[in-house]
């Protein structure tokens, strides 16, 4: 199958009935901004990194739909990232919970924290971009939770 890749992600959606909460989470946790969006006929919000909108957020409160207690069938949302100690100190200033973890054999650092709708986000560091202490390599693996 010559030529054909599924590629990087794009984005993910979250139907939330806390637009402005978690609106407050991507911009002031994570550090994303609050961008331009398609003029949709439903409220909603996108939050973009690095100039690419990577979270499209979409206001259900004004309908009757339910929104599922948390992410549902999908367990957690990736992000390749940078400063790995920087991004440790701004959750833990925001009163963040959340853990970090290398990965067996070194090459990667993660920390994975929750949105406010119950997603899990998981942010990935390249240990050899990497400045500052390792975190503790786990025995149990995120992904089997």
């Amino acid at each position: 199958m010559g030529g054909v890749s599924v590629g990087v992600l794009d984005h993910f959606n979250i139907r939330t009935r806390n637009l402005a909460e978690t609106v407050r989470f991507y911009e002031d946790v994570l550090g994303l901004e609050k961008g331009a969006r398609p003029n949709f006929a439903f409220p909603g919000a996108w939050m973009y990194s690095e100039g690419k909108a990577v979270v499209h957020l979409v206001d259900i409160s004004p309908t009757a739909e339910p929104q599922k207690p948390d992410s549902g069938v999908v367990h957690h949302v990736a992000f390749v990232s940078r400063g790995f100690d920087g991004m440790k100190q701004r959750l833990t200033s925001k009163g963040m919970t959340f853990d970090s973890r290398q990965v067996p054999g070194g090459d990667l650092w993660q920390i994975f924290v929750h949105d406010p709708n119950g997603v899990m986000i998981e942010l990935n560091y390249e240990a050899a971009l990497e400045q500052g202490a390792a975190p503790v390599e786990m025995a149990d693996d995120i992904g089997r939770q």
